[in-house]
C-alpha cells in the first residue's frame, strides 16, 4: 500500500512537469506544438548509460554514442528518496521488477574437506609386559587382520612364570591367576588353552583386537619392548568421517542430520550421501569456522576400499529454510553497512528504501524488515537509477554552501583519484585473470580486497560528477563473496565487471593515462553462469584475450571493444 506521502511527492512532480506545460511522458501538447518544438534541451543523455550526462551535445565517453537530448518532463525527476521515471527512461534503464512473497529460501553449500579415521573404530596395540618380539604374523603396513588374530609372538619371563603358575594351580586358585594373566595381555580364550599349550613354548601371542587394517609398525622381530611400549595401530575403515569446515556466516543454516552429497576425485561422476552426524561446539579464533562430520560407509569394491584414508573431497549441502518474506538478491543494493531497494510505488515512482537483511539463498534474501509481502522490488536497472538519482538530485537551497551544477562535466583527474581508478582497473584485471586461469581460490583471494577497493575509489570522487557515478556502481557491486565453484565465481563477477569496463571505458576516452587498458568483449556467454547475459565485456590490463567466463574452454573467445 502506497503511503499519503508518497501520493502528494508523485503529485508534486507531476504537478510542477504540467506547470511547464509539459506531460511526464515527455509528449507534445498537440495545442501548442510550435512552442514545444523551439523549447531548449534541460541536458544530453546517453540512452545506454543514462547517467552520462553533459551541457552541450556530443557522444558518450563509453559507448560513442549520440546523447540524446531530454526537455522538461522527458526525463527522470527526484524528491528526497523518490524518482519519477517517465516511459522511455523506464525503456532506457531497462527496469523489471519482481514481487516480494513468503516462500523457501534455499541455499546450495558447497564445502571441501577429508576423509579420515572413525576415531570410534581405532585401536592402538601397547605392549602390557616387557619382552622380546620374537616373530611378527605379518609383515607391511596395510595388511588387513580380524579380531583374535595372532600378531606377534613375544618371549617374556613373566608372562611365562604366570602362565606356570595357572597350569601348576589347584581348580579352586586359578581364577586369581587368571586374573593376573589377562592384566599381562592374554584374553579368556588364551586363558583357557593354557592347560594344552606345549610347555617348551617360550612365547605367547599378542591377538588383534578389533578387525581392520594395520595403520603403522613400530617394532620389528627381534626388537625388545617395555611395558607400555607402542606396537601396533589397528583401524576399521569399513566407515570413515568426511570433516569440513563451515565459516561462521554459514552456521544459521547447517545443523545436524543435514544431507550431505560427496565425492573425491578418485571416483570422478560418482557421489555418495551421508547425513551430518556433529558439529564442534568451538568455532576456530583465526579462520572463524567450526568442523563438522559426516559419517560414510566405506566398501570394500574390487579387492580394495571404495575410499582411501584422508582423500580430498568435496561435499554438497542442500539447504532449506522455513517460509520467510523474501525478496531476489539481484533486487539488493550493497551500499557498506547499509542495503537498499528500489520499490515501484506506481505511476512511473520508484523509492529508494534501505531493508534489514536476514539469511542468503542462492537466488533470494530474507527481509525482516522495510518490505512487505506484494510490493514490487527493482532487480534490473537499480544501479543506473541510484547512480542517476545522485546526479539529478536538486542543489542545496539559499544559505548552503555552493554545490556543483546538476549536469556536472568531466573534470580532469587529480593524483588520487588517478591511483584509485588504477587500483580498481588493476583489481578487476586480476579477478579476471583468475578466473581465466580456473582459479576460484585465487579469485576468492582477489575478491577480499574488493570492498577496500572501491569504498576508496568513492572516496576520492566527493563531489557530484559523471566520475562519482561511475564510482558508486563499482561500490555498489564491490562486495563479493567467497566462491565454492567457477561458474559462482563468474556469476558474482559478471555485475561487478560491468562497472568495471564502464569506469575503464570512460578513463581512457578522458585520460591518456589509461590509453592502453583492453575492453574485450565475448559474444556467447549466456551458458557462461546461471543467468548470464548473450554477451559479456571485461578489461585487461595486457594485450592477448583471457576470457574469464569460459577459462580454458575458450580461453580465446572474444573481441576488443575500442575506445
Amino acid at each position: 500500500m502506497k503511503s499519503p506521502a508518497f501520493g502528494r511527492c508523485v503529485s508534486m512532480v507531476v504537478g510542477f512537469s504540467l506547470m511547464l506545460g509539459l506531460a511526464v511522458t515527455g509528449c507534445r501538447d498537440p495545442d501548442n506544438s510550435s512552442e514545444t518544438a523551439v523549447r531548449s534541451a534541460r541536458y544530453y543523455q546517453c540512452a545506454m548509460h543514462p547517467w552520462i550526462r553533459a551541457d552541450q551535445p556530443g557522444s558518450c565517453p563509453i559507448c560513442g554514442m549520440d546523447l540524446t537530448p531530454i526537455y522538461e518532463g522527458g526525463g527522470a525527476e527526484t524528491h528526497d528518496h523518490l524518482i519519477a521515471l517517465s516511459e522511455s527512461s523506464v525503456h532506457a534503464l531497462n527496469v523489471q521488477t519482481v514481487t516480494v512473497k513468503t516462500q523457501a529460501l534455499t541455499k546450495t553449500l558447497m564445502v571441501a574437506g577429508t576423509l579420515e579415521l572413525d576415531e570410534t573404530r581405532r585401536r592402538v596395540m601397547a605392549a602390557y609386559v616387557g619382552g622380546r618380539i620374537e616373530q611378527l604374523h605379518f609383515g607391511f603396513v596395510g595388511a588387513e587382520v580380524t579380531a583374535g588374530q595372532p600378531l606377534a609372538g613375544i618371549y617374556s619371563p613373566a608372562l611365562l612364570q604366570a602362565e606356570r603358575e595357572y597350569r601348576m594351580a589347584p581348580a579352586e586358585l586359578r581364577p586369581a591367576v587368571a586374573s593376573r594373566l589377562r592384566q599381562l595381555g592374554l584374553t579368556g580364550a588364551q586363558i583357557q588353552a593354557l592347560p594344552a599349550k606345549d610347555p617348551d613354548q617360550l612365547t605367547s601371542e599378542i591377538l588383534a583386537p578389533i578387525s581392520g587394517t594395520v595403520m603403522t609398525k613400530a617394532v620389528l622381530a627381534g626388537q625388545y619392548v617395555t611395558e607400555g611400549a607402542r606396537l601396533f595401530e589397528i583401524a576399521d575403515l569399513s566407515r570413515l568421517w568426511f570433516q569440513f569446515q563451515v565459516y561462521e556466516a554459514d552456521l544459521p543454516w547447517v545443523c545436524t542430520g543435514q544431507t550431505v552429497t560427496v565425492s573425491t576425485p578418485a571416483h570422478p561422476g560418482q557421489t555418495i550421501a551421508g547425513t551430518i552426524s556433529f558439529l564442534e561446539p568451538d568455532l576456530d579464533p583465526v579462520t572463524r569456522t567450526l568442523r563438522a562430520r559426516v559419517e560414510l560407509d566405506n566398501p570394500r569394491v574390487n579387492g580394495r576400499r571404495r575410499f582411501a584414508y584422508r582423500s580430498y573431497a568435496e561435499g554438497r549441502v542442500e539447504l532449506t529454510a522455513p517460509v520467510v518474506l523474501a525478496a531476489p538478491r539481484s533486487a539488493i543494493l550493497q551500499t557498506g553497512p547499509e542495503a537498499v531497494v528500489f520499490v515501484d510505488e506506481g505511476g512511473g515512482g520508484y523509492s529508494r528504501r534501505t531493508v534489514q537483511l536476514g539469511r542468503r539463498g542462492d537466488t533470494l534474501v530474507e527481509i525482516l524488515g522495510g518490505l512487505s509481502a506484494g510490493e514490487a522490488v527493482v532487480v534490473s536497472g537499480q544501479l543506473l537509477m541510484d547512480g542517476q538519482m545522485e546526479i539529478n538530485r536538486p542543489p542545496p537551497t539559499a544559505g548552503h554552501s555552493a554545490a556543483p551544477e546538476a549536469s556536472p562535466a568531466w573534470p580532469a583527474l587529480d593524483a588520487a583519484q588517478r591511483q584509485a581508478v588504477t587500483d580498481y582497473l588493476a583489481l578487476a584485471d586480476a579477478l579476471a585473470a583468475a578466473l581465466a586461469a580456473d582459479e576460484v581460490k585465487q579469485f576468492n583471494l582477489h575478491a577480499e580486497r574488493a570492498p577496500a577497493v572501491t569504498t576508496q575509489l568513492l572516496a576520492a570522487f566527493d563531489r557530484p560528477s559523471p566520475w562519482q557515478a561511475l564510482a558508486r556502481a563499482a561500490l555498489n557491486t564491490g562486495h563479493l563473496t567467497a566462491a565454492a565453484t567457477l561458474e559462482t565465481a563468474r556469476k558474482t563477477f559478471y555485475p561487478f565487471s560491468e562497472a568495471a569496463v564502464a569506469l575503464a571505458q570512460a578513463a581512457r576516452r578522458k585520460e591518456t593515462a589509461f590509453a592502453g587498458v583492453k575492453v574485450f568483449r565475448c559474444p556467447m556467454t549466456k551458458d557462461a553462469f546461471p543467468g548470464a547475459p548473450n554477451r559479456a565485456e571485461w578489461l585487461q590490463l595486457q594485450p592477448g584475450v583471457r576470457n574469464p567466463w569460459f577459462g580454458a574452454e575458450m580461453l580465446d573467445c572474444g573481441a576488443e571493444v575500442k575506445p
